[in-house]
């Protein structure tokens, strides 16, 4: 009991010392459009929000999703995820290396983000340090051609030079970065995307000399869980939290899920403020199916029905060797 006490500890501590420089890395940060998708089920796609956790596996994962943002309301985001990260091993030292795709349109917006990511490992404290570089490329577009511009009121102007009224379109490079510690009771997860807020010029091709810039905010995430097998049973409870913040505003996330055998798994979820989770899994081989339903509890339900999330990832088993002791490696993938 003495050792589960002391395990506990340790969590607490580590969470309190990543909580303290996500404070500090809040304070410098500038206000801009936030543009990162919410997952319900980011327990399942920890690389779309930190390259920390490529590679913090003994499997080759390829994983899809998709996500209906607030059904009912014309225009509303809709999201689609390209997942895949697997480990290595150079000169006897672990890495993870993986690629990240999202796509989303969100009224006459589309945006398109792209990237590779890479880890470094270490062995501390009978867990795992991960430290991890995203590279990639972000693509905004703006569909002018189908925007109205209503002109028989006080407030707008059919003629606003402000509005495109052409499709117009821009690329900038984008970089992230993350730390995620695993270890065989929890894992905890600090990271950073658009860590240099970059800003994409868009054009309109018939006139060249207007065009239109897209501040991209920088976001910081934290992220933890863990995993509890229930004494003699076959189920395990696992915990999990998001806090995310661009710093004008804020998500925070608590999750509860109930897994039996191995096989099995449900749970829900609250997001402040926002919505109320419900979730099912099923894991069949190598195969993990998962799906979440989320009930606005802000304004956005009186013309809302809700928001649906599936994902399914395929496990492909990699031999790293006989030296390879990861026994933490699913705690963040169930």
């Amino acid at each position: 009991m003495s050792v589960f006490f002391q395990n506990i500890t340790k969590v607490a501590i580590t969470a309190r010392s990543m909580a303290i420089v996500l404070c500090a890395l809040l304070a410098t940060m500038a206000a801009n459009a936030q543009t990162d998708a919410q997952l319900t089920q980011y327990w399942a796609m920890p690389t779309y929000y930190s390259p920390g956790a490529v590679g913090n596996s003994d499997y080759i994962r390829i994983t899809a999703a998709s996500r209906l943002q607030w059904v009912g309301i014309p225009k509303a985001p809709k999201e689609f995820f390209g997942l895949a990260d697997s480990p290595f091993k150079v000169f006897g030292k672990r890495i993870g290396a993986g690629v990240v795709v999202m796509q989303e349109s969100a009224g006459l917006y589309s945006t398109l983000n792209a990237a590779l990511q890479g880890a470094f490992k270490l062995k501390v404290l009978k867990g795992e340090l991960s430290i991890g570089l995203q590279f990639g490329l972000m693509s905004q577009s703006f569909k002018g051609t189908e925007a109205y511009i209503p002109d028989d009121d006080d407030y707008h102007e059919g003629t606003d030079d402000g509005i495109p009224r052409t499709d117009i379109n821009g690329t900038a490079i984008d970089f992230g970065a993350g730390i995620v510690y695993t270890h065989k009771l929890f894992w905890a997860s600090l990271s950073a995307t658009h860590l240099t807020a970059p800003t994409i010029t868009m054009k309109d091709k018939n006139e060249e000399e207007k065009q239109y810039e897209f501040n991209t905010a920088r976001s910081y995430y934290f992220m933890a869980g863990g995993n509890i097998p229930i004494k003699n049973t076959l189920f395990e409870v696992q915990p999990s939290m998001l806090l995310k913040t661009d710093g004008t505003s804020f998500v925070g996330e608590a999750t509860a899920r109930l897994r039996y055998n191995k096989f099995l798994s449900g749970g829900v979820a609250y997001r402040w403020n926002d919505a109320v989770s419900l979730m099912i899994g099923a894991e069949l081989k190598n195969f993990f199916l998962g799906y979440a339903y989320d009930y606005p509890t802000s304004k956005v339900s009186g013309g809302s029905s809700g928001s649906h999330e599936v994902f399914l990832r395929y496990n492909i088993k990699l031999n790293m060797g006989e030296k390879n002791k990861n026994k933490h490696k699913s705690i963040r993938i169930m």
